[in-house]
């Protein structure tokens, strides 16, 4: 931790900000070493474009700088003024996803309409609302706490709001990131002191329905199942997983070196988004991957320690905006590396900080401002009410001399 001050207090008065290093530190590693196997991923695409080698390294690079003064603007928004936007920002999200359906508007790549085209850039419309339905998840579970630990109705309300956003993502269509939505979702009202027996209840329902919805289109039904052997159609809907397969194998302990990897040579579909992680596995071999996953984790477990500092705060709704972060990170990095790995049906999804992607990038570094916010929050609420404390105390013994033993005892009843 690093903290430093700021005259930003009434009559100039210093304010001391906090900042978590250790958060900074493992993102800052995660997107370094993103940036390095980007880089080697997309040489070769970049050539074949026409454009510069390291076309796709200067692109994520400013993607990267720009995801940085998101952090800054979301790191200025005080968790009390985000808690009030959590209505207007969740009916922006809905706005956003129907936007995105209207064709002339959306912007369809490879069959899916997911994007809007702002200024000659495509953003992806999914990686925006997931946090603005999560500000407002936690928002809920703030204000119907006591419905939520005590009714089956308090679970099903959110639940019900999450299906709609659910359909929506399926429309454009994005499984993937409708399934953590609803992940990420259930785990920070899990958190918020959701009944176990009703989650059990709803993971039946929901795990049944979702078998529905993926059996509902053959397509959907036929990339979900080909990943039990990929090897049966290794040229159709086999073909990513068993190019990732051939290249995590050939990484063996310590990989075939940095730039070295054959399966990025047009073999390896998305070899720069999301199957980057197979390019990181060939060239870094198994010690890469034990590097990647524990930076994964230790940021995940970061996250959740922060929420942690929070909630002993007496800071509930900020404790819920870093528990969401922490358990999109986890999920997400999980379900990428499965789907690389052969263990997960494949999903366009990318993985956090180190994939090349416009949207996924500039989302995630807004969303570490948030969280090192609430980090800074916590540290001022935990902080603060002592310091307040003895002021106010020392100022009162001043006063009123002879009051040695009322002092004491409103000291002990205010720790």
């Amino acid at each position: 931790m690093s903290s430093f001050s700021l005259p930003t207090g009434k009559g100039g008065r210093a304010v001391p900000l906090h900042i978590d290093g250790v958060l900074i530190g493992l993102v800052f590693a995660i997107v370094l070493l993103g940036l390095v196997i980007v880089t080697s991923a997309s040489i070769s695409m970049a050539s074949q474009e026409g454009g510069a080698p390291f076309a796709y390294l200067e692109r994520q690079l400013l993607l990267v700088f720009a995801g940085c003064v998101g952090a800054m603007g979301a790191f200025a928004i005080r968790g009390e003024l985000l808690e009030k936007l959590a209505f207007p920002l969740l009916v922006l999200a809905v706005i956003l996803l129907l936007l995105v359906l209207i064709p002339g508007v959306g912007h369809v790549v490879n069959g899916s309409r997911r994007w809007i085209r702002l200024a000659g850039v495509n953003f992806q419309v999914s990686e925006a609302t997931r946090v603005m339905v999560l500000v407002f998840i936690a928002s809920y579970a703030v204000r119907r706490e006591e419905e939520l630990r005590s009714s089956f109705s308090g679970l099903i309300k959110p639940l019900i709001l999450l299906g709609v956003f659910f359909v929506l993502l399926l429309l454009e269509p994005d499984f993937g990131a409708a399934v953590v939505l609803l992940f990420t979702a259930c785990g920070v009202l899990f958190m918020a002191g959701a009944r176990w027996r009703d989650m059990l209840v709803l993971a039946v329902v929901g795990g049944g329905g979702l078998t529905l919805i993926a059996m509902s289109s053959e397509y959907r039904l036929r990339r979900l199942t080909s990943f039990r052997n990929p090897w049966l159609d290794p040229f159709d809907s086999g073909f990513q997983l068993t190019q990732s397969l051939i290249a995590i194998g050939r990484g063996g302990w310590t990989g075939v070196g940095l730039g070295e990897s054959v399966q990025k040579l047009f073999y390896l579909p998305e070899a720069h988004t999301d199957f980057l992680f197979a390019v990181l596995a060939e060239e870094l071999g198994l010690l890469g991957v034990l590097l990647t996953v524990a930076l994964f984790f230790a940021l995940s477990w970061r996250a959740l320690y922060i929420a942690r500092l929070a909630s002993d705060a007496g800071l509930k709704f900020q404790a819920y905006i870093a528990a969401g972060f922490g358990v999109w990170v986890g999920l997400q990095s999980f379900i990428n590396i499965g789907v690389n790995m052969g263990l997960l049906p494949t999903k366009g999804l990318t993985l956090p900080f180190m994939s090349y992607g416009r949207s996924s990038m500039l989302v995630a570094l807004a969303w570490v401002g948030l969280v090192l916010r609430v980090y800074h929050e916590a540290v001022v609420a935990a902080k603060g009410p002592a310091a307040i404390s003895l002021r106010g105390s020392a100022a009162k013994l001043d006063d009123e001399p002879s009051s040695t033993t009322g002092w004491t005892a409103r000291r002990m009843g205010s720790t």
